[in-house]
């Protein structure tokens, strides 16, 4: 299952990222990192958040994916698929499916309807979001912070 592979590979990137970013502080000091080295890490922590937020939603998906599949006494319709007020509805549930992007729980009726459940709380898919794009504008800063300064420095000695 493709769920159960990319817990472990969410883990270590997260943390991969978040020793990048700490590490590299750590090493030169934060005094004596440049503007460029803090936007890398900053940058890197940011993506280690995304990756972490997502992962919590991987896991909860997956709890939800164990609770779909336990065959057991009450489980029509299927538990994560029973929300309160809606038996009309969750009565017609005939299967499951995980999307990943964005991450969320949906359960499948008859006659083709769809509807996500709350297994995956909305917050995930805000936070990775937000956390993406923060690293993404961080990374792009650290770039063009970068190259200006080849630039100057290019000029300086060239010139």
């Amino acid at each position: 299952m493709v769920l159960l592979l990319l817990i472990p590979v969410a883990l270590i990137t997260a943390f991969g990222l978040a020793g990048y970013g700490f590490g590299v502080l750590g090493r030169l000091g934060v005094r004596g990192a440049g503007r460029v080295v803090w936007l890398r890490c900053l940058g890197s922590l940011l993506g280690a958040g995304a990756v972490a937020v997502y992962t919590w939603g991987l896991l909860l998906a997956a709890g939800a994916v164990l609770e779909a599949e336990d065959g057991g006494a009450s489980s029509s319709p299927l538990l994560p698929c029973r929300t309160p007020g809606q038996w009309e509805r969750a009565s017609q549930v005939i299967d499951y499916r995980v999307d990943y992007v964005p991450l969320r729980f949906v359960c499948e009726t008859t006659g083709g309807g769809s509807f996500a459940t709350d297994a995956v709380p909305g917050y995930v898919n805000q936070a990775v979001v937000g956390f993406a794009l923060g690293a993404v504008v961080c990374a792009g800063a650290a770039a063009v912070t970068g190259e200006m300064a080849e630039r100057r420095a290019g000029r300086v000695s060239g010139g």
